[in-house]
């Protein structure tokens, strides 16, 4: 099976365009985020590893991830976020293999938000980028968590840049504001990965 990585900056669109391939397209979607939340529920390990690592202030008083709390100390301190990763990420790239293996369909999209910055690479055949304007992405973020400008900015420093995610871009797709405008866009790289799932099975 043809696996795509769909990849951007935080705010790009990457949550509006992966929901377009899955309830109007039918394109099975495995969205390493989510993976992510399923990890640090209440009883997992991770979870556990992470209130050791940054201690018991991470949690709050259920026992849940604090993630505004561990956001602070990770996006501060690039220690913290290495550790963090190698927390998560070995487990992340476990849970998405095994749910690629279990798919039956021509591709799927494999939702990865940090593609530039984990080296997940090796999950995917191609790279699909959501490509938005640095200014857009600040101001859909300040607007969806609530935060200011200084934290919005400070969350994109710690992210790839625009650049280097366009250079493991196979394909682009543009969003820069009008959401409608996407459809057309995505019903052609359906049928582009189509064909590309087709020609492997010649």
């Amino acid at each position: 099976m043809l696996v795509v990585g769909l990849t951007g900056g935080i705010g790009s669109g990457k949550t509006v365009v992966s929901d377009h391939f899955a309830t109007r397209l039918g394109v099975p979607v495995i969205d390493t985020d989510l993976i992510a939340r399923e990890l640090v529920e209440p009883g997992q390990p991770a979870l556990a590893e992470i209130a050791t690592e940054f201690g018991a202030e991470c949690l709050d008083d259920r026992g849940h991830l604090d993630r505004v709390r561990l956001r602070e100390q990770v996006f501060v301190n690039q220690v913290g976020r290495r550790r963090l990763e190698a927390i998560l990420h070995p487990r992340i790239r476990a849970v998405a293999r095994q749910r690629i293996a279990a798919l039956k369909a021509p591709y799927c999209l494999l939702v990865i938000p940090l593609l530039a910055e984990t080296g997940m690479t090796e999950l995917v055949d191609r790279v699909l980028v959501v490509d938005t304007p640095e200014a857009e992405q600040i101001r859909r973020v300040i607007a969806r968590d609530q935060i200011n400008e200084t934290q919005a900015r400070r969350i994109l420093a710690a992210q790839a840049s625009r650049a280097q995610r366009l250079a493991l871009a196979d394909e682009v797709l543009e969003n820069f504001g009008d959401l409608a405008k996407l459809a057309l866009p995505i019903a052609d790289l359906h049928r582009h990965y189509l064909r590309l799932a087709a020609e492997r099975l010649l």
